[in-house]
This record gives C-alpha cells, sequence and structure tokens, in this order.
C-alpha cells in the first residue's frame, strides 16, 4: 500500500503541473515526508595552537590543538607520532594558540565561545570560562611571571590575564581603533601585543599598565596587514605582518629598541625556542631554516614544508632517542597532522604521519554535482565530500579549503573558497588532484584554481550561479572593508569576462538567480568579518545585464532586514528570496514585491530559498532556526524539522539535503 501511496502521489503531482492547475500546498506535505540522518559527511584533522612542553611525567610531546566539535587538546610523541594523550574540551570550536604553564600544565584559549582552558596531569582539563564577556575568541596566549597567563581577544580587541590565585582580569583594550589582539607574548615584565590593519604592535608594562605602540618597520606600508605572529626569543621580538600566507618577518631588537632585520616570505605561526647559540628555526620560502638574529644569516636545512598552509603548529625542541637524531632535535607539526623533525647535527630530517584523530568539521555549503551526486564543503579545516544520492553514503573524502559556495555549470562543479575569494573547477570524471591541501599526484590539478579576487579586498565567494555560458560568483570583502564584487566567468575562453565591485553600494553579494540574460542578487549590509561596521540600513535585490556589463535597477524587498540571502526561480518565472523572517515574490517587470509571508521576525542575515521544480515548492532554511516547505501558491508553509539550519539543496529528484553542523539530512517526499 505504501508504494501504491508513493506512486499516485507522484502521479497526481505531474498531472497537475501539466494541466497548470495548483499544485499540492506546502501544508500538505506535514506527515508525508521523511527526514533521514545521513551522518558526518566531513570529517579530518585541523591543527592551529600547538608548541611544545612537558607531558604526563614530564615527558617532552608536541601539544596542538585540533579543531572540531568540540576541539580536542592532543599530546604527540615526537618520536613516534603516537597520540599519547586526547582530552576534549567542551564548548570550544578550536584554539590558536596554547601557552606552557611552570611546573607543569597547558592553557588553551579557544575560540568559538571564547574560553580558557587549564589542563594538568592530576586534575585534567578544567574549563576556566570566558575571561571577557564580550570576548567570543581567543586568538592567542602567553605565559608570563608568576603563574599569570595572558590572551588576546576580538571582537573588542582586549587584552586579559588569569592567574590562579587571583583569577581574571580584564586589561582593556591596546588600541582603540583596533577590533582584534592577534597575537601575543612576553618578556621580562613586557607585553607585546599585535593587531589587525593597519598593523599594529604595542609594548605593554604588566606592573604599571603603560603602554606604547612600537614604530612601524621602515618601507613598511601597514594597511590591509597583520600583526599576524609576535614571537620573543632571546631578546628580539619576531612579528611576521601579513596574514595567514607567507609574509615579511621583522626583527627588533628589544634591548637596542630598533627593527634590525626583514626575512621574506616567512611562514607562520611560530619560530623556535633559541637553540645552544641562541638560533631559531621557522619556516621560509617553504622550507625549514636556521636564522641567527646576531649575524643576521640564514641558512637552509634541505627540509622542504610546502602546500597552500605550510605553518608550524607548535615548533621546539626534543630528545628523540633515535639513531639519526642525537641530542636535541627540532620538532613540529602541520596543520593536517604530519610530524616534521630536524637533527642539527647529523643533518637528519623527516616528515612523518601522526595518528591524532580527525574530528566532524561543520558544513558550509551543499550542492548537486553535474554528476547527480550531492557535495559538501566544510568550515575553517574544510573538507569536500561526494554523497551518493541513492544511498546516502559518502562515497569520497578529500582534504580542501573552507568552502564558501558551490555551483555546477557545464559538466563541471566550481567551488568558491576562503580566503581571497579563490574559485576552482572540479571535474568528476577526472581524478582528484590538489596540490594546494594534498600530495600530488603529478597529473593536471583537479579543482584547478581559476582566479581570485585577493587585489579587490576579498575573502568569501559566498553566492555562485550558472547564467547562460558564464558562471557568475558574488562575494564578501575582507575585515575593515565594504563593498563585495560580482565576477563573471567565461569557461570556454578560460578568462575572468568581468569583475566590478560595489555594484551595489557598501554591499556584499550573498545570493544570485539568473533568467534570460539578467543576473539578480541579493546583498547584505554586512562585510565578510563581522568586525567591520555597515553603513547601509537593509539588504537589497538588484538586476544586472550580463551583455550590458551594467546595473539595470536596485530595489528594497523587505524594509529593515539586513540581507537578502537567498533568490530562486519559481513556476511562471517569478523571482522570490528570503531575508530574515520574510519570504517574498518580487515582480522584476515592474520592480515591486506582489507577495509577502511572514515566518517570523527575525532579522537574520542567515537564510536559503530553493524552488523544486520536481514538486513545485519552495523550500527554505529559515534565520539558522529550521527547515520550510512553502506552497508559491497559497503562501502556506509548514515547518519540516526544526534545529540549527543554515546550508540546504534541492536535488533534482525533489529530495532536500540540509546539515545542521556537522550533520546531514534528507528530506524526501
Amino acid at each position: 500500500m505504501a508504494l501504491i501511496r508513493k506512486f499516485l502521489a507522484g502521479a497526481i503531482v505531474a498531472a497537475t503541473m501539466l494541466a497548470g492547475a495548483a499544485p499540492a500546498s506546502a501544508d500538505d506535505d506535514r506527515g508525508r515526508g521523511r527526514i533521514e540522518d545521513l551522518g558526518v559527511p566531513l570529517k579530518d584533522v585541523l591543527l592551529i595552537g600547538g608548541l611544545v612542553a612537558p607531558g604526563r611525567g614530564g615527558k617532552t610531546v608536541i601539544w596542538s590543538a585540533s579543531s572540531g566539535s568540540p576541539a580536542h587538546l592532543n599530546a604527540v610523541d615526537p618520536a613516534t607520532g603516537t597520540t599519547v594523550g586526547r582530552f576534549a574540551l567542551p564548548g570550544s570550536a578550536g584554539s590558536y594558540e596554547l601557552a606552557a604553564a611552570p611546573g607543569g600544565g597547558i592553557y588553551v584559549g579557544t575560540y568559538g565561545d571564547g574560553r580558557l582552558y587549564h589542563w594538568t596531569e592530576q586534575g585534567g582539563v578544567k574549563d576556566l570560562g570566558r575571561p571577557i564577556a564580550s570576548e567570543n575568541f581567543i586568538w592567542s596566549v602567553a605565559m608570563g611571571e608568576g603563574g599569570t597567563v595572558y590572551g588576546g581577544t576580538s571582537p573588542g580587541g582586549r587584552l586579559f590575564s588569569y592567574n590562579p590565585a587571583t583569577g581574571m582580569r580584564d586589561l582593556g583594550k591596546p588600541s582603540p581603533s583596533h577590533a582584534y589582539v592577534r597575537s601575543v607574548d612576553y618578556a621580562d615584565g613586557k607585553l607585546y601585543a599585535g593587531t589587525e590593519g593597519p598593523a599594529a604592535v604595542f609594548e605593554i608594562d604588566t606592573a604599571t599598565g603603560m603602554s606604547k605602540q612600537l614604530p612601524v618597520p621602515g618601507g613598511l606600508n601597514p594597511a590591509g596587514k597583520w600583526a599576524y605572529d609576535v614571537n620573543v626569543v632571546g631578546g628580539f621580538l619576531y612579528v611576521r605582518y601579513g596574514g595567514a600566507s607567507p609574509s615579511e618577518l621583522h626583527v627588533w631588537d628589544i634591548a637596542a629598541g630598533a627593527w634590525v632585520d626583514k626575512l621574506d616570505t616567512a611562514h607562520g605561526l611560530d619560530v623556535s625556542p633559541a637553540g645552544e647559540n641562541g638560533e631559531v628555526y621557522l619556516i621560509k620560502s617553504d622550507e625549514l631554516v636556521r636564522y641567527d638574529p646576531r649575524s643576521r644569516t640564514v641558512t637552509p636545512t634541505g627540509l622542504p614544508i610546502t602546500g597552500r598552509v605550510a605553518n608550524t603548529r607548535g615548533i621546539g625542541w626534543a630528545e628523540l632517542g633515535l639513531p639519526d637524531y642525537p641530542g636535541k632535535s627540532v620538532v613540529g607539526l602541520l596543520w593536517r597532522g604530519l610530524m616534521f623533525r630536524y637533527n642539527p647535527q647529523t643533518g637528519a630530517k623527516s616528515i612523518v604521519p601522526t595518528d591524532i584523530p580527525g574530528d566532524p568539521i561543520d558544513v558550509t555549503t551543499l550542492s548537486e554535482g553535474p554528476d547527480r551526486r550531492v557535495y559538501a564543503g566544510g568550515f575553517l579545516n574544510g573538507g569536500f565530500a561526494a554523497i551518493d544520492p541513492r544511498t546516502g553514503e559518502r562515497e569520497e573524502f578529500h582534504s580542501f579549503s573552507q568552502t564558501e559556495g558551490m555551483v555546477a555549470h557545464d559538466g563541471k562543479l566550481y567551488i568558491g573558497a576562503y580566503p581571497e575569494a579563490r574559485v576552482y573547477s572540479y571535474d568528476p570524471k577526472l581524478p582528484w588532484n590538489s596540490p594546494e591541501y594534498s600530495p600530488s599526484l603529478g597529473a593536471a590539478p583537479n579543482p584547478a584554481r581559476l582566479f581570485d579576487l585577493n587585489a579587490d579586498k576579498q575573502i568569501r565567494p559566498r553566492a555562485m550561479v550558472s547564467a547562460g555560458r558564464y558562471l557568475a560568483v558574488g562575494t564578501m570583502p575582507d575585515l575593515g572593508h565594504l563593498g563585495g564584487s560580482l565576477a563573471v566567468w567565461d569557461p570556454e575562453k578560460g578568462v575572468l569576462q568581468h569583475s566590478q565591485r560595489h555594484v551595489v553600494k557598501d554591499q556584499s553579494i550573498v545570493a544570485l538567480a539568473y533568467r534570460n540574460g539578467i543576473l539578480y542578487g541579493g546583498t547584505s549590509i554586512y562585510s565578510g568579518q563581522t568586525a567591520t561596521p555597515p553603513t547601509q540600513p537593509e539588504g537589497k535585490i538588484f538586476a544586472w545585464s550580463v551583455r550590458e556589463k551594467k546595473l539595470l535597477w536596485e530595489a528594497v524587498p523587505a524594509p529593515g532586514k539586513p540581507a537578502v540571502s537567498g533568490l530562486t526561480f519559481g513556476m511562471s518565472g517569478r523571482l522570490w528570496g528570503i531575508a530574515g523572517g520574510e519570504v517574498f515574490a518580487f515582480d522584476t517587470r515592474h520592480r515591486k514585491v506582489v507577495k509577502r509571508v511572514t515566518l517570523s521576525d527575525s532579522k537574520s542575515s542567515s537564510g536559503k530559498l530553493i524552488y523544486s521544480p520536481r514538486h513545485a515548492i519552495l523550500y527554505g532554511a529559515h534565520a539558522g532556526t529550521s527547515l520550510f516547505a512553502l506552497s508559491p501558491l497559497t503562501g502556506r508553509h509548514t515547518v519540516l524539522k526544526e534545529g540549527p539550519v543554515h546550508q540546504m539543496a534541492v536535488h533534482r529528484s525533489g529530495d532536500v539535503y540540509f546539515a545542521e553542523g556537522t550533520k546531514l539530512y534528507r528530506y524526501s517526499r
């Protein structure tokens, strides 16, 4: 009987669509559909904060925090790569930096909820809470004297301290004009703090609270650069100005009070503690090198460390007890769980895997591919997975960048990646080969990198749509900037046919739809980084001619809503959109809203809306609170599942795939 009912339901829908009669309303979906839990499609290792310090029993280990839900603190034996300790950090998503407490123990500053944790061998992990209520991101921590740990935060750009005897202290803002304290380190009663662009470094006397800004190195333009990494070693302050990618590292002689050297193309996130002769080790131009701050010389080690993200996730000294590694060796971790080793005496070097477990990754985008599989991309540690729509099982997984958007176009899947608003094309008929994120197979890159909009200060290619013969991309800008870009790529010629910023003044482009030579965009008043204050009151929709390369019109469809986060064409060519808690139908000819459905009074900038021609129904994600179905004829709507739904895709079969954090679900009628 169930099979007969399913057949009859499909036949009725098909018949009404052909006859032009009203389709079944969304209310009729209640109780008919089925929701399946498809599990976790994305799971990988992402290490950010790390250091080399004593672990259990005083044995030297490499500590590192792996991102996940929750994050974990991991201890790795540098001689074997074996994980000898793994501790959950409930309430956190990851960590950019750790600090070793005197007498043993590790402090972990985290993001997600901006909490500070303390691990000890005797007591395990203790959650010390949020140092500052207004701050949800601890970027950096450093040990001071007397057992005091210091940290820097965002979005308020504040400093804090914690001492087990006296508790937490809010130390205020080192700079009234900065929103991030990205990096901190401590030496001899002075705390050094680096900010976002325009990059600034402050020296704070921890006894008096007096603060002064260090001069900008000669020839450096701090605009658009961060004081991303700050390390104090052996009387020298090492400051890397730039971002996640390799950039210039400047050396400040603390006693002389002057900048004394510069190293180009240095990687982060740290330099090593000093060796016997005051030398430090770091990654420069994709190679581990030794740097002597007194002679100002760089000596290569011959150990290559390549890939898009070739940064140390903890670097220091350890005795390995291995034949080719006498005495102390330089050891450290890389972001995907590999470990590197170098011995200064013998020149022995190696990169070996560790067994740090992968953690689930939040899904940031979903799309049906040209091969009818469903693809998922993830947050921060990224990842790229394909799901078989027949079984719901994950068919493949690869390491990849954080993904902001995906769309199928002319036999390929196009991928928008963070940061730098990079755009790639993936051919599912060819083998995966991503030299940026995994060992190369020697073949042509697949996904192939097409272009980026870094020069226009863009970071998130959030909106993507197939636009006739072209691919269209809408983006969000970097911190301190407003105004997204609209880019049109010609796949046949392999060229960027057009790119234009501020199509709508000071607004990002977060949704795109296409029809008959016209691109329709939905905008957000926000930048790609929330610390940037908006200048506009509400999101808009706009029409842009692909042939004429010009804006035709713009309009405000939902007054007071900060973003039009989803656009889709429904039956009869009507343009539908979602803005906060409102769904609206827009007449593009007369440029006015002709139907409005209120789901809630939410002003959220999150939301998705996709029309399913299979069922003549609109499916949407409402303000990160639910998945819903809505009849475009009657406006009646049904909540299909309550929960933190932000990402969704409608398959040509009519099934709806949606994510709640790390979990993937399928709704089918």
